[in-house]
């Protein structure tokens, strides 16, 4: 049975419990009680009702946010009492609902991209206009990627440094995008920094960081040697500018692994900070040692005549990872942070109150599609940069597993208690202007299901979308996201919330496949928004204050999203979507 219900959502439940005072009779006499869970503090006036009576409608309750669309028959809002007509025949209990006032109304858009002629996830997948999640250029008819990303701002602007994985590219030389809000990005045609053409230690070129020391432009990389007689596999190399659009490399200026390590394959990714009120420059590289990923710091004269190795200041305790890649330090507040990202994984950060150390054992920051993000950080806020990982064919249904992607930006976000999370850039949510219609007929949805999902078809997958709502469950079972990728059911992708495991996942094949997850913990009864924004088969699910999980969805734009549940009931409130 197909449920229809249309604009509006966020539900608070104020419970109106109707008390038995006899077997129905004529003249049997009910209590009438009012609560507002979103206000446990709040007093209302009981009534008392005769068998076959009207109910006398309370003054509307009031919610910051919201409007208060009605009382209900049941938790689901799929009825709504009517004052006018329905009478009180037996016990009762009316829920009062509430719909998001976004002070907007559904409009009807002309321009949609019709994706009925491309059948195919590579077809839709070349058809894709990106500008959130930034693609270089295609090269003849070869599409480039955006590899490690090394972020820097100045002056307004933010200069997205990547390494850049085919077309135009010699084994992932540097090219760069400019953003000012991370909407719309200039693709710098030249490279900025060139591997080798002619081989030697940096025959390939690997993750680095610019850093300004006294008006001058420092850009710290990873030379990286395909040669089998080189001592050393990776050797920390540097170039210089006076501007930042190109830099020449300094001959005979490296840094190699210390002699400590017992290794010199594995010594990458160097982060530069530079403290003006010292004259040094702070530099940290990733390693390992006795097989345990580290984190290394050293100390650089501003000259950068003076090296001085201080140690391992970070060493891997979680997970088997045998390299803890791009990692980054940052302050928010009286809060230091270090981030990385560990192999097919996930970004990770721990917490400390100095810089370098000593840090927190390390937690979950996103799941392992959104790759080897860095900070930046414009004086206001602070965003991880980093890139969507993709697979090497669109149509694959069992991995997202190919190095390099699209370029995506989040905004860091610091708790009360200290702890991160990631959140919507505001600039991104605030392009989503067009309210559109849902495929049910209201805001409100009470989805419920035993063993065996039930889908609901809710929303439409166009090619750039965001999806806002909130949601209150009771079981213990999925629910969340569905979408169609061939008009076959095991064929589903989804993104589930799944209550039992704490976990918050991305899968293919009606969830037989697992592709990416985060930890979560929820509570039943409890009311959760959320946000889920796409662009071409890029997407990144939101639970607001909560979590977020990016995911990777080919073959899925022209056909409906679906809200479903298995071995759960769930009422999905205030929900919206709308477009650019």
């Amino acid at each position: 049975m197909k449920n229809k219900i249309k604009n509006f959502s966020a539900i608070v439940f104020l419970s109106m419990t109707v008390m038995l005072g006899g077997c129905g009779q004529s003249g049997t006499q009910y209590a009438v009680n009012f609560e507002d869970i979103y206000d446990t503090s709040a007093e209302y006036d009981s009534q008392t009702v005769s068998s076959g009576k009207k109910l006398t409608e309370p003054d509307a309750p009031s919610r910051d946010g919201y409007v208060f669309i009605g009382w209900y028959k049941d938790s689901g809002l799929t009825e709504k009492w009517d004052f006018g007509k329905d009478k009180v025949k037996a016990d009762i209990t009316l829920y009062a609902g509430w719909d998001a006032d976004t002070q907007d109304e559904i409009t009807y858009p002309e321009n949609d991209k019709d994706f009925s002629s491309l059948r195919t996830p590579g077809s839709q997948e070349e058809s894709y206009e990106y500008n959130m999640f930034f693609l270089p250029a295609v090269d003849g008819t070869s599409q480039p990627y955006v590899g490690d990303t090394m972020p820097y701002y100045e002056d307004g602007v933010y200069y997205i440094y990547y390494l850049k994985e085919g077309g135009d590219s010699f084994n992932h030389s540097v090219y760069l995008a400019t953003t000012s809000d991370f909407v719309n990005y200039s693709e710098q045609d030249e490279v900025v920094l060139e591997a080798s053409i002619d081989g030697g230690q940096d025959g390939w070129i690997g993750t680095g960081s610019v850093v300004k020391v006294d008006g001058k432009y420092y850009f710290f990389y990873t030379g990286h040697t395909s040669s089998a007689a080189a001592e050393y596999k990776e050797k920390i190399m540097i170039a210089e500018s006076d501007n930042l659009t190109s830099f020449n490399k300094v001959s005979g200026w490296e840094i190699t692994p210390p002699d400590e390590l017992g290794q010199k394959n594995d010594f990458r990714d160097p982060q530069a900070y530079y403290d003006s009120d010292t004259g040094t420059i702070s530099l940290t590289v990733t390693a390992s040692k006795d097989g345990v990923a580290r984190i290394l710091k050293y100390t650089l004269s501003a000259d950068l005549n003076e090296i001085n190795y201080d140690g391992i200041i970070f060493s891997n305790s979680v997970g088997d990872f045998w390299n803890l890649e791009c990692s980054d330090t940052f302050k928010i507040g009286d809060k230091w942070y270090i981030t990385y990202s560990a192999q097919d994984d996930t970004l990770w950060y721990a917490a400390s109150d100095s810089q370098f150390g000593p840090y927190s054992e390390a937690k979950r920051l996103e799941g392992k599609l959104f790759y080897a993000a860095k900070h930046v950080e414009d004086g206001e806020n602070t965003y991880m940069v980093g890139w969507a990982r993709r697979s090497e064919s669109a149509s694959s249904t069992q991995d997202v597993a190919g190095w390099a992607g699209n370029m995506e930006v989040q905004k860091v976000v610091q708790k009360e208690d200290g702890e991160l999370i990631l959140a919507p850039v505001d600039n991104i949510t605030a392009q989503f202007q067009n309210r559109r219609e849902l495929l049910i007929d209201d805001t409100h949805i009470l989805v419920e299901s035993g063993s065996a999902y039930n889908y609901v078809d809710v929303f439409t997958c166009y090619e750039s979308f965001m999806l806002t709502g909130n949601f209150i469950y009771s079981g213990e079972g999925e629910f969340g996201l569905c979408f169609d990728y061939s008009g076959r059911t095991d064929k589903y992708k989804m993104i589930s919330i799944c209550p039992s495991e704490n976990k918050l996942q991305h899968s293919f094949n009606e969830g037989d496949t697992l592709i990416s997850e985060m930890d979560i913990e929820l509570v039943s009864g409890k009311e959760y928004s959320f946000t889920y924004i796409q662009e071409g088969s890029v997407g990144i699910f939101y639970i607001d204050d909560a979590a977020a999980l990016t995911v990777r969805l080919y073959g899925v734009s022209g056909k409906p999203i679906k809200l479903f549940a298995g071995n759960n009931s769930v009422v999905f409130t205030s929900l919206r979507q709308y477009t650019r």
